[in-house]
């Protein structure tokens, strides 16, 4: 009788498994041996009907391209793609529950944690969706030990070639070609599921993702040599925000020494022993040269010469060692990130991705978003670096929304489980870094192409802790800090009071239409971000950009957590909810300066918090007698 009904229809000639059918009508109504020989026989009906023939519906579509990329030829239907294929988090509501209440300092439940095993248990998808996705992809050919899954079994990963792509997506992939760099991706605008699937599936990429997730450097000048920063002598000091005297040299060249005097930390010496760990991140062919960090080590902090840290490859990453392949970015984050905590031991996780489609060449997969491959792994590990820093992204605008929500929840799963995730707020103010109204390039990419700001991704994710920029002593603002208001987030209430009284003294109508004001604010905090000394293929260079501030403002956060380790605390975890309630007591205002950018002077910098330099930068023993003092 229950075959008259439409609760239980097969749509698309979904194979149905007999423990589905008696999951949905129950047990009881099954212990009848006719009944169930029923049951069996409509299952072999049903999985006799192919899953292909079904009526496809839009999955997802972009207005085009984003600016700056071009449609060339199709794309050659051998050419083999790797998709990532993310599947429901039912329960992350409950992850995100547990997310505030072990981050608020004033929750009984502050520094509780959770284990990989909760957080894949909070993140895993619901059994049905894993049952109908392994069916329509078997109804292509795929078979399920050729999938690769996560740990928690939230992505599916399968490598196919464009034409079978283009069959499961009902779509047609192009090369697309960028005006400015010559590279080369294959992507869509548009593609479409069988309609049973779309409440099974979140995303598929990469299809319609054109974002380029760069290194955030802002200038690179060359030293004439390499050779020891000079130290001011006697009498040439600055005072500093702590009250305490800074070498006057660090007003034109940053070292680690400049650091820990400007932030309050020249006393104090972190453990090699007591669990505390730093993480810093790779991408995209960025290495980082060994030989250069040991002349770092010598130059800027003898005591870690010699010393070395854990290198992890994900995805293919590889460790290339030869002068020609160091990368300015990974140099500087390691030599600066490893070189403030030592001997802290330090992690850096080299993610490769493949390189991006070259129509002269037959490279055999094409991926160029680096996020679900180093999520995937290291939420698959048991034990984490307690901080982790990354100085890389792109205009949100060029990230799917539901790529982006997909990775900032891998964020959100990191911060669960205590660690502190820090990333650079971008190195073009409010936008392209232009105030020319006439030469700016912030336009929308949806369609109606008019001029608005441009936040960055993954910086606008409000489960990160997002870092901008400062130069000079006194601090100001550094031109190019990124700052603004998320277009895809809402502002999360931990923020509301502090970016509320913020926007409460701009004038109105400043900036009307070019932001959302109710969107995620950032940055929360900021650290010097030019001038930093660092070695680079044997010779020393200055460089700046926030990816010089990120690493810098994760590293007194490893410090922080170095003091809690050793006093048998919990580590901060994620910082914001400590940051907006009583972390800012101990940071350095910054009051001065702006973040150009869209054809207008941006956002100033102000006594509170702004969009330029969040809160401010670290005063470290402030921190410290901070964190130290709750539980």
């Amino acid at each position: 009788m229950w075959m008259k009904t439409d609760s239980l229809s097969c749509t698309c000639g979904l194979r149905i498994s007999v423990s589905m059918i008696i999951q949905r009508i129950g047990k009881r109504h099954t212990r009848s041996p006719k009944l169930l020989s029923y049951i069996i026989e409509c299952v072999k009906y049903f999985a006799a009907v192919p899953f292909k023939g079904c009526q496809h519906k839009v999955k997802e579509s972009i207005h085009g391209p984003p600016r700056g990329w071009s449609r060339h030829t199709p794309a050659p239907k051998h050419h083999m793609l790797e998709l990532k294929i993310a599947l429901p988090q039912p329960k992350f509501p409950e992850l995100e529950q547990h997310l505030w209440e072990v981050s608020d300092p004033s929750h009984p439940r502050y520094g509780a944690h959770l284990s990989k095993e909760e957080t894949d248990a909070l993140t895993a998808p619901h059994p049905e969706t894993l049952d109908i996705v392994n069916e329509w992809l078997a109804s292509h050919g795929l078979a399920e030990e050729s999938f690769i899954r996560s740990s928690a079994n939230d992505w599916v990963t399968i490598r196919v070639p464009v034409g079978l792509a283009e069959e499961m997506l009902d779509t047609t992939y192009y090369v697309y070609k960028h005006a400015k760099t010559g590279e080369s991706i294959i992507r869509t605008t548009s593609y479409s599921l069988p309609e049973i699937l779309h409440n099974h599936v979140d995303l598929i990429q990469p299809t319609t993702m054109f974002a380029r997730f760069k290194a955030f450097k802002s200038t690179l000048h060359w030293a004439n040599q390499v050779q020891p920063p000079v130290l001011s002598t006697s009498g040439g000091t600055i005072t500093g925000p702590a009250g305490n005297q800074v070498d006057a040299s660090c007003n034109s060249s940053v070292t680690v020494s400049c650091l820990r005097q400007l932030y309050n930390a020249v006393a104090y010496n972190t453990s090699a022993t007591n669990g505390n760990k730093l993480g810093l991140t790779g991408y995209l062919g960025q290495y980082a040269n060994n030989m250069d960090l040991q002349q770092f080590y010598q130059l800027e902090n003898p005591s870690a010469y010699g010393s070395n840290y854990t290198f992890v490859s994900i995805n293919g990453g590889l460790n290339n060692q030869t002068y020609a392949a160091a990368g300015v970015e990974a140099n500087l984050d390691t030599q600066f990130g490893f070189g403030l905590t030592w001997p802290t031991p330090g992690t850096f996780y080299s993610t490769g991705g493949e390189p991006p489609f070259n129509p002269d060449m037959l490279t055999p997969t094409d991926t160029n978003e680096p996020y679900t491959y180093w999520l995937d792994y290291v939420l698959s590990q048991p034990m984490l670096p307690q901080a982790i820093s990354t100085s890389y992204g792109d205009d949100e605008q060029t990230v799917p929304f539901t790529y982006a929500t997909r990775v900032c929840a891998g964020m959100a799963v990191l911060g669960a489980r205590g660690v502190s995730v820090l990333f650079s707020s971008g190195d073009f103010g409010v936008g392209d870094g232009d105030a020319n109204p006439a030469t700016q390039i912030c336009y929308s990419n949806d369609g109606l192409n008019v001029t608005k700001f441009l936040p960055d991704f993954p910086a606008s994710c409000p489960y990160v802790t997002t870092v901008g920029g400062t130069v000079n002593i006194p601090e100001t603002a550094v031109f190019f800090s990124g700052g603004g208001f998320s277009n895809y987030f809402v502002r999360p209430a931990y923020q509301e009071v502090a970016v509320s009284e913020y926007l409460a003294k701009l004038a109105p109508g400043t900036y009307e239409g070019l932001y959302t004001p109710y969107g995620r604010a950032y940055p929360d905090v900021s650290a010097q971000g030019l001038n930093f000394l660092v070695v680079y293929q044997g010779r020393t260079v200055h460089v700046g950009g926030t990816s010089c501030s990120s690493p810098t403002f994760a590293s007194f956060v490893s410090m922080l957590n170095d003091a809690r380790l050793n006093v048998g605390k919990s580590p901060l975890g994620f910082l914001n909810p400590f940051l907006y309630s009583t972390g800012y007591t101990a940071l350095n205002d910054i009051t001065t300066g702006n973040n150009p950018g869209c054809g207008t002077q941006g956002f100033n910098a102000t006594t509170g918090w702004d969009p330029v330099t969040g809160f401010g930068t670290p005063d470290f023993e402030k921190l410290k007698a901070l964190v130290l003092s709750i539980p």
